[in-house]
């Protein structure tokens, strides 16, 4: 593939994680990383580092996404930084300890926890599988413990952690829209954190292609980024005129195949 291909169809990964995120409510990263890890197989990127590469790439263009999320959920009052303070803390410690922890994987075994999780999030989706809220929120011990296991899960995963800590926080009877919101703002750190790893951990490593800061891709990070935010408000618009649940369940069973391919490849 030549560069033009190459940073063209990162421009439509962009758009269609943009879309798919506002649509859902979820984070880019349940779709941005599945289709890298397909995409660097096609450019011949060696296997072994493949679900490497897609993790730390995701989380890098969600540092650039989160932005706007975290200004127009602040502008309405949604972002509860009493409790993201606290969750800082346990969030950047735990991301850095995730991307450490991913980089002892293999390819293959990251690629399996990848599928795994993929799965779980698709039936959760299908099923509509949301924890009640049955207990008060923590105190500042326990929002950094919570904000630890938070971001160690997403730096492996690639993900913002609104899969995580939106279901979290609604269990401590935090409001919905405050959940989501205080979630989004929350991402910041773990895509800061869990890049930052992830550029120190692969820095060295022999495989890397060409046009790589450590296992972060940037002609794909650039590419994301340039048409992401655009279409996640042409997502969210469309999300307002159709039907919500059909959606939901159609999406769910795309990520039960994505993650089945994953474990049976």
């Amino acid at each position: 593939m030549t560069l033009f291909y190459v940073i063209a169809s990162y421009l439509a990964l962009g758009a269609l994680a943009g879309t798919v995120a506002g649509l859902f409510g979820i984070g880019g990263g349940l779709i941005i990383v599945p289709v890298l890890m397909f995409s660097f197989g096609l450019q011949g990127i060696s296997p072994d580092i493949i679900p490497h590469l897609a993790v730390g790439t995701s989380l890098a263009t969600i540092v650039f996404t989160s932005v706007s999320s975290i200004r127009s959920h602040n502008k309405h009052g949604a972002v509860r930084w009493d409790l993201f303070r606290p969750m800082t803390a346990g969030i950047v410690a735990g991301a850095l300890v995730g991307a450490w922890t991913a980089s002892l994987m293999s390819g293959r075994a990251l690629e399996l926890v990848i599928g795994i999780f993929v799965i779980l999030v698709g039936l959760k989706m299908f099923f509509q599988v949301d924890p009640k809220p049955g207990r008060d929120v923590p105190g500042t011990a326990g929002l950094g413990v919570a904000g630890g296991g938070i971001g160690w899960a997403s730096a492996i995963f690639g993900i913002g952690g609104g899969t995580l800590t939106v279901p979290y926080l609604s269990w401590c009877n935090v409001r919905m829209q405050q959940a989501v919101g205080t979630s989004a703002a929350c991402g910041l750190p773990i895509a800061i954190a869990g890049a930052l790893g992830n550029i120190w951990t692969g820095w060295h490593n022999p495989a890397l292609p060409e046009l790589s800061a450590g296992f972060i891709y940037l002609p794909a990070l650039i590419g994301i980024i340039l048409t992401s935010v655009f279409f996640a408000r042409i997502g969210a618009n469309l999300a307002h005129r159709l039907n919500a649940r059909i959606l939901k369940r159609t999406f769910s069973i795309m990520l039960l195949l994505v993650g089945l391919r994953f474990l049976l490849s």
